[in-house]
């Protein structure tokens, strides 16, 4: 061992102040360690897990209390301002009586089925909350649909079936079939607060304490709860302040590939401040986890002004900024293999002029541009919108989740494909500052 490397020893007392009585590393412990009954069975990533309790929560004659609210809600949300070809519209299900609906889990492999016989509409929820859609998976359910509607709910009267598909993702995914409306769990994430909190007189405690737990689930996916975003600033203040003792820790403790990826491609210790090059352009890191590593480019860094403003309501968003962008490394259950994300959101900008003008630049530029992987999902501009993605066919497949050079290989592809998209958007943001603090 060379004299360099023993200066970087944490002392006894660097590494008591550590891990002896330290009321941070002790919150975040108990926040990492919160019962939670779907958690704790192994439940909060499996997705017919989560279609049930949604075909549970859809059904007005389930035992939750809801009757209609949570169904007409998630209709509404989910159909507005669609223009799909055929089926009712939000406003129709706005006006309809639904109490007839039928609600079905797993009916001829169609993850939700909701039919109602007096409105002759029916409505395929496709439920993708980790797995991709498969090639001429959602047309088929169309077909099924089609062929065996007369057989559910009231007998096939003669007038025409209306069908409306749903594709739900935690992740912000475009369908493939355009009959089907994009929804995301985030949209949920939202509902269901407000119905609890409206019908919080009405519901007995077992269902408020089970959606109360259901929606931490939520929000721990989508890493959207505020108690969340409290906690990464405590971990980040946390590092700030034993930053010796945590990186002989992570250095001589378990690092998982992702992270070994990431060392391949020069994000060591992170500091937004300081850039890092990979493949001749130049990027700032805030972040990197076992899984995650959120970074802006550097025609984002300086476009904003990184260094001179600040930004209401991004404080402690990731690195303060109004945009940010992460790779996300997922694999899948089946196997070893998995998915490499690069993701791309504007933030909780409180403002909804800059914010709405931010989003509106954003999607100008993109169509003067032709690139037509940047979009915003529906209302993304809507005033109380607080993250808004916007990144498309941004997914590059992983054969082997534990081959840290396939990682890198794939970080590197993903930047260089999103590179055109890094400068067009770095380009207007100048204009921008003018919302900023200095």
């Amino acid at each position: 061992m060379v004299a360099s490397e023993i200066k970087e020893l944490p002392t006894q007392e660097e590494l008591e102040k550590l891990f002896v009585n330290n009321a941070g590393l002790q919150t975040i412990d108990a926040f990492l360690n919160r019962f939670n009954p779907i958690r704790v069975m192994r439940m909060e990533r499996m997705e017919i897990r989560h279609s049930a309790i949604l075909a549970w929560l859809l059904d007005p004659q389930e035992s939750h209390g809801l009757d209609d609210k949570f169904l007409r809600a998630f209709l509404g949300e989910a159909l507005k301002g669609c223009e799909l070809s055929q089926g009712p519209t939000a406003l129709d299900v706005s006006q309809a009586d639904l109490r007839d609906v039928e609600v079905r889990c797993e009916w001829q492999h169609i993850d939700i089925f909701i039919y109602s016989g007096a409105n002759r509409w029916a409505f395929v929820i496709e439920n993708k909350f980790d797995s991709s859609q498969h090639g001429g998976q959602l047309a088929k359910y169309f077909e099924r649909v089609e062929k065996y509607c007369g057989g559910v709910g009231e007998p096939d009267r003669g007038d025409a079936l209306a069908v409306r598909g749903i594709f739900l993702t935690l992740h912000d995914e475009e369908p493939e079939d355009g009959r089907y409306a994009p929804f995301g769990y985030d949209s949920i994430s939202e509902i269901l607060p407000g119905l609890l909190a409206q019908e919080a007189n009405s519901l007995s405690q077992e269902v408020s304490t089970f959606l109360a737990h259901y929606i931490e689930v939520l929000e721990d996916a989508l890493e959207t709860s505020e108690e969340h975003k409290k906690m990464e600033k405590l971990a980040r203040q946390l590092y700030r302040d034993h930053r010796k003792a945590l990186k002989f820790v992570m250095e001589h403790g378990q690092t998982t590939n992702f992270e070994f990826a990431m060392h391949n491609l020069g994000v060591d210790d992170p500091e937004y401040d300081v850039p890092v090059r990979i493949e001749g352009r130049t990027y700032h890191f805030n972040w990197l986890g076992q899984d995650q590593a959120s970074f802006v480019p550097a025609s984002w860094y300086d476009g904003f002004g990184a260094d001179t403003y600040s930004w209401d309501g991004c404080e402690d968003w990731w690195m303060g900024e109004p945009m940010i962008v992460w790779f996300h490394l997922r694999r899948r259950d089946e196997d070893a293999s998995g998915q490499l994300r690069l993701y791309a959101e504007v933030g909780p900008l409180t403002e909804h002029k800059f914010r709405k003008k931010l989003i509106r630049g954003i999607e100008t530029t993109a169509e003067e541009n032709g690139s037509p992987r940047i979009k915003f999902q529906r209302g993304a501009a809507d005033e109380g919108k607080r993250f808004s993605k916007f990144f498309k066919n941004n997914t590059h497949h992983i054969q082997d989740v534990q081959d840290s050079d396939e990682i890198t290989l794939a970080a590197k592809a993903l930047l260089e494909s999103f590179a055109p998209e890094f400068e067009m958007i770095g380009k207007i943001l100048r204009q921008f500052q003018k919302y900023g603090t200095e």
